[in-house]
């Protein structure tokens, strides 16, 4: 691992041909298209295997790039935004006309006034407002609305006895929740919903979907301005960093696609596991794992984004072993850094109650509201299972089909069956978070139907009713 002071390794330093400074394209791996989509993180362990830690690549429109596959690398590169900014106007590629106007590239990567593209002063001025209006969201009213959104989708398909827990559940729900966080109709969910994972699959129509995202935060800044409410953009409007409405509008969206995205991953993710992972459901069973353990596990195993982009380097720099020129840009591999043989050799080794993981970022770009999608895909899972305790896999688990795109790998369906229940549960009131974090699950044993209750540590039985019907 480099440090600050490093110099460049002159037996490190590749020569003017090295990859992504001079060789063909097809002599360098593509992450994008179906090869490099069919199973990415097979992909990743090939490039640690044949560079390293940082491993030479190419984007969408055959661009080079580098992607940080070591755990320590990332850090390094998370943690030094002098060496590694986060202004993409740097990439020399922007620089030199390369990346078309319609590239699925630019909007996940051109600049725009948000403090994900900031560093110093003006990143800390843009940072502040959104964490001081993040905090002022009531953490048990978000709850609530999960609760309640929750038993809202069940109620659509509980009869049937059948459902796709990731059309009819994981990709709705949180958007819902986010719509009321940002004081907008519960009708803009469905729109929102499908536009968001078409922006993330960086297909020909993510500009398209881009636009009518935008399109929709500027009515509802604008709409704000007049009729204020306590919600996010409301608090965004109204903060003492006067941010303009062009910076209301970004950070609303940068909220709006990371919370969205990373919470259904995190949702279909930590599903999957519950229902096919036996070591997974031995330590539920056993006492040994609560659910925000398992939340925890599973950002570790399968981090919601496979890769975040980008760092641009402000200079020559040794990394990995490769070197990084000045304007280079570098995607963060955190589900390649979370498996990094140096800090993980025996991957089947539990890490609850380890947040070291890279799902969140680390240094000042740090997820800021990764307390709320785990609030999120806490009550969402917590209030299926208990209104649905005998959950299970409706096809083999070898069913299961995964659809990858450059930043994240998206579980397509999962389909379940289950006793239609006898009537509809209230929703859920739901204790203080900590109540929760501190209940270890009980030991698998026949057990009662649940009874929704207030005190959430008596809902022991729908573990114990899932576990053994998985068992």
């Amino acid at each position: 691992m480099t440090t600050p002071e490093s110099a460049p390794n002159p037996a490190a330093v590749p020569p003017p041909g090295c990859p992504a400074h001079g060789k063909s394209p097809d002599e360098l791996q593509r992450l994008y298209g179906p090869a490099a989509e069919a199973d990415p993180l097979a992909l990743y362990e090939s490039l640690r295997q044949r560079h390293g830690p940082v491993a030479p690549v190419l984007l969408h429109g055959d661009l080079p790039a580098w992607v940080v596959l070591g755990y320590r690398e990332n850090l390094e590169v998370m943690r030094s935004p002098a060496r590694f900014s986060r202004d993409s106007r740097l990439w020399r590629m922007f620089q030199e006309g390369k990346v078309a106007e319609d590239s699925p590239l630019r909007p996940m990567v051109a600049w725009q006034p948000i403090c994900v593209f900031a560093d110093g002063e003006e990143h800390a001025r843009l940072r502040g407002a959104v964490t001081d209006s993040l905090e002022r969201l009531d953490r048990r009213g978000i709850r609530r609305y999960t609760a309640r959104y929750t038993n809202q989708l069940i109620d659509e398909f509980a009869t049937a006895g059948q459902a796709d827990l990731i059309t009819e559940f994981a990709e709705r729900l949180p958007m819902l929740v986010m719509t009321k966080l940002l004081g907008m109709p519960e009708e803009y969910g469905p729109q929102l919903v499908n536009a968001a994972l078409d922006l993330m699959k960086g297909s020909e129509t993510a500009l398209a979907s881009n636009d009518l995202i935008v399109g929709t935060l500027r009515q509802l800044v604008e709409r704000k301005h007049t009729a204020p409410g306590r919600d996010l953009p409301s608090w965004l409007i109204g903060h003492g960093s006067d941010l303009t409405d062009d910076e209301v509008l970004e950070h609303l969206r940068l909220v709006l696609i990371a919370a969205n995205e990373t919470t259904v991953n995190l949702i279909a993710n930590t599903l999957r596991m519950v229902l096919t992972d036996q070591r997974f459901r031995a330590s539920l069973s056993g006492g040994h794992m609560t659910l925000p353990d398992a939340l925890e596990q599973v950002l570790w195993d399968a981090p919601p984004l496979a890769a975040v982009p980008g760092r641009w380097a402000t200079g020559d720099i040794e990394l990995g072993g490769q070197l990084i020129k000045a304007g280079d840009m570098l995607l963060l591999g955190v589900a390649a850094g979370n498996v990094d043989p140096e800090i993980r050799p025996d991957l089947s080794t539990p890490v609850q109650g380890n947040r070291s993981h890279l799902a969140f970022s680390r240094g000042p770009h740090e997820c800021p509201g990764q307390d709320i999608g785990r609030a999120i895909a806490d009550t969402g899972i917590d209030t299926l299972l208990m209104r649905l305790p005998d959950l299970r896999l409706a096809v083999p688990e070898t069913g299961l089909h995964s659809r990858a795109a450059w930043l994240s790998r998206r579980l397509e369906s999962l389909p379940v069956r289950f006793a239609p229940p006898r009537s509809n549960t209230q929703e859920t009131v739901l204790p203080p978070p900590a109540a929760a974090n501190k209940q270890p699950l009980p030991p698998a044993a026949p057990a009662p139907a649940p009874v929704p209750t207030d005190d959430r540590a008596s809902r022991g039985p729908w573990w114990r009713r899932l576990l053994n019907r998985l068992r």
